[in-house]
């Protein structure tokens, strides 16, 4: 039997990929993070699965599970808030897997970034304005971020943040970011994308503490900060140009 790590999506139920639909239906358990997964989306679970909401578990208690299930004869659905291969805390749930002999495989999800930039109607990679994005996040009461991965460190390349577990710590990354970017940066925050309550604000990196406490924002939130936000006024890319050589090019930017 094998448990299937599952990247949910950002909150949406028809977000979530065709094969992690297929899985939940095929897996007799299913461990969901609560606080993060619409009740719609249990519903592509089997009738009588056993729902388990790892909201209050720990890290032991949640693998205990995964193991036993698995020794029981059941494939197990792990759902994943957003996409697995960020901040899903699967790493550590491998490691023990592994140690466990128990086999296991990734579905992709949609990140929240990405929702957030579709809900924008915005790409994050504009011809020679941006090309770059880096998706980091902010430390508070949570794991220590690596030396080196400074809010100012990543601010020093222009390139476009993305930043999570930010929206209550807007004035420190206002504060940090500015001395980069300019107080006229444009931002972007999104609330909650693809999920009921959704809330936008845009403005510019000076205004960003008073655009996000106006608008009451106070989790499941990205925060953008970059130039490519409000570009128009850019040269179109290579990938489509009439002066390519499409007989001898593959397609790349």
């Amino acid at each position: 039997m094998t448990v299937h790590f599952i990247g949910a999506g950002p909150g949406a139920a028809d977000l979530i990929t065709v094969r992690g639909r297929d899985l939940l239906a095929r897996c007799g358990v299913c461990l969901y993070p609560g606080s993060m997964t619409p009740p719609d989306l249990l519903t592509y679970c089997p009738a009588g699965a056993e729902l388990v909401d790892t909201a209050n578990l720990s890290l032991e208690q949640i693998v205990a599970k995964l193991v036993d299930a698995h020794r029981c004869g059941h494939d197990v659905a792990r759902l994943c808030s957003g996409d697995p291969s960020l901040y899903s805390a699967v790493a550590e749930q491998m490691r023990r897997l592994d140690a466990a002999g128990v086999p296991y495989d990734v579905v992709p999800g949609v990140p929240a970034f990405a929702a957030s930039a579709a809900v924008l109607q915005r790409e994050l990679t504009v011809p020679e304005i941006g090309q770059s994005l880096v998706i980091t996040r902010v430390q508070a009461r949570s794991t220590k971020m690596p030396p080196g991965e400074t809010l100012a460190a990543f601010a020093a390349t222009g390139a476009t943040l993305a930043l999570h577990l930010a929206v209550n710590h807007v004035e420190r990354v206002a504060g940090e970011l500015t001395p980069h970017y300019g107080a006229d940066c444009p931002v972007a925050v999104v609330a909650l994308a693809s999920q009921p309550g959704e809330a936008v604000v845009r403005g510019v990196l000076g205004e960003l503490p008073a655009l996000v406490r106006a608008a009451g924002m106070t989790r499941a939130a990205t925060i953008f900060v970059g130039r490519v936000l409000a570009a128009t006024n850019f040269p179109d890319s290579f990938l489509y140009s009439s002066a390519r050589d499409r007989a001898n090019q593959p397609e790349s930017l």
